[in-house]
């Protein structure tokens, strides 16, 4: 089903058992527990997957990459939220040290939560920076002011400046009456476009691929696609990540790809690698957000 594929985040969430698989052992609740411990907040509103159901991966994920930087075992944690609020609150917490988020959470809150951005992951078969598809009902839209009274359904639409700002915004501005809805039910949301309601999808790279398989693709049209842009973002928050540690750490998720053990870690999130992070692509998506409107 196109709206229920596992996203680079929530395969994290499917690869239970990656550390005994892998050969890193998960941290043991009393050891992730203990004083002076750095978590990894992973969060992608709308995605599949749930807090409980990803944690032992997250346990794994984190031991594999503590490994990498050296880190003693139980110095980091990690933890996911499908939920943008829940994910959010979680950063209030002083051991919340580092992110890994989808980009338009990390434009929405990366100055209330003092993200700093140092690499980007790559999902297998993917790009550090994908483009963002708008799909209509065929011949509905040729420009942006057509889409005056429309539901513009996404994945993304709970940062609607997002939207209208780094996604959308070369295309043309939209106009002030289209309702950005955020779901991750697109294919329900294309069938209505197909129907011809006045509904509109912005999808991602994976779901954009699937369109043409659809049984009524051809009552579809392809309006605009952006230009690539970063997809997931490793952020540190604020300076809760000591100077010589986030250089192991960095140097650990760069490397990672480079050993069997890491790529098969890698693999199993269906993982590429990290690559530093583009500045100026973010600082332009940053600029974007910021100038656009909710």
């Amino acid at each position: 089903m196109l709206d229920s594929r596992p996203s680079w985040i929530a395969r994290l969430a499917l690869a239970v058992g990656l550390a005994a698989a892998f050969g890193y052992g998960v941290a043991p609740s009393d050891v992730a527990a203990q004083v002076g411990a750095m978590t990894l907040v992973v969060c992608a509103p709308g995605y599949p997957g749930s807090t409980a159901e990803a944690q032992s991966a997250m346990d794994g994920f984190a031991a594999a990459i503590a490994a990498g930087a050296g880190w003693k075992p139980g110095e980091l944690r990690a933890i996911y939220f499908e939920a943008e609020q829940p994910g959010v609150a979680r950063f209030a917490a002083p051991d919340a040290a580092l992110a890994l988020t989808a980009l338009p959470f990390w434009l929405k809150h990366r100055a209330a939560l003092r993200l700093t951005p140092h690499l980007q992951a790559v999902e297998e078969g993917g790009a550090a920076a994908e483009a963002w598809t708008l799909v209509a009902p065929a011949g509905a839209v040729a420009a942006p002011s057509s889409l005056s009274g429309f539901e513009l359904v996404t994945i993304a639409g709970y940062a609607p400046r997002f939207v209208r700002g780094p996604a959308l915004g070369p295309w043309g501005d939209l106009p002030a009456d289209v309702r950005i809805v955020s779901s991750n039910n697109v294919l329900s949301a294309m069938r209505r476009a197909s129907q011809g309601n006045k509904v509109a999808v912005m999808l991602d790279r994976a779901s954009a691929a699937a369109v043409p398989s659809l049984p009524f693709a051809a009552k579809l049209q392809v309006v605009t696609t952006s230009a690539p842009l970063p997809v997931a973002v490793l952020s540190v928050v604020g300076d809760r990540v000591p100077a010589s540690k986030l250089k192991a750490l960095l140097k650990g998720l760069t490397s990672l790809e480079t050993t069997p053990a890491g790529k098969q870690t890698l693999a199993g999130v269906r993982l590429a690698r990290f690559v530093p992070a583009d500045q100026a692509a973010l600082a332009r998506a940053r600029e974007m957000f910021d100038r656009a409107r909710d």
